[in-house]
């Protein structure tokens, strides 16, 4: 029978060759792992510049909408205080010697007063009269608009009358009151709604006003 051979440990050499592959291992994975922060420090960097960019066209963006805001807020001003000086300017046309498209009538309304406020009992403005026209008997409240083309605008001045009524400035204590309505453009349907409450109606026609002929059973209205 034959004898079994004890087993040898490892030799120098074995373990050095062990140490130098273990080693080489972890060089190599170290080495990856550098590679693969590389990658991922490039990655970062695209990253936030990517993000740069982004805020960077945000801001010119904003600069954008900022700017247009301006500008449509100043075209908007422009706009306003275009149609506020058109308003004014076909007031200003209208109101000139309107009293002699009355001399039918015989209201001899020769006083004329622009923008006459209402105060209530607490002082407070309530209404504002475009043009009132009076003399000794008669004042007429006459409500201008740059186009009258709305029933409401009557049924507004209608409840300024009221107030006329109710609140009358000094010039319009113990007169009759009468009314009237103008425009620069005057839609036929609300100058019959108009004349049907009472009121007169007046357009302007090039640089003159014409008081609009009253239909047959027109009767100015007396408040």
């Amino acid at each position: 029978m034959a004898t079994e051979q004890p087993q040898m440990g490892l030799t120098f050499e074995q373990v050095w060759a062990a140490l130098m592959e273990t080693r080489e291992h972890f060089d190599k994975m170290v080495m990856e792992a550098d590679k693969r922060q590389v990658e991922i420090d490039a990655q970062i960097a695209k990253t936030q510049a990517q993000v740069d960019k982004t805020s960077a066209e945000i801001d010119r963006m904003s600069n954008n909408v900022d700017n247009m805001s301006k500008k449509v807020d100043k075209v908007t001003d422009n706009v306003g205080g275009l149609n506020r000086s058109m308003g004014e300017l076909i007031e200003t046309l209208i109101a000139a010697r309107l009293w002699e498209k009355f001399d039918a009538y015989d209201y001899n309304l020769r006083r004329a007063y622009q923008r006459v406020p209402l105060f209530d009992e607490n002082n407070e403005k309530v209404a504002e009269i475009d043009v009132l026209l009076s003399n000794g008997e008669y004042v007429m409240a006459v409500e201008i608009k740059r186009e009258l083309d709305k029933e409401k605008d009557v049924n507004h001045h209608l409840k300024r009358m009221e107030l006329i009524k109710k609140y009358p400035p000094a010039e319009c204590k113990g007169k009759k009151l009468l009314g009237a309505m103008a425009g620069g453009i005057v839609d036929f349907d609300v100058q019959s709604y108009a004349h049907s409450v009472g009121f007169f109606v007046l357009e302007l026609t090039g640089e003159s006003v014409r008081l609009i002929e009253d239909p047959k059973e027109f009767v100015p209205r007396k408040w």
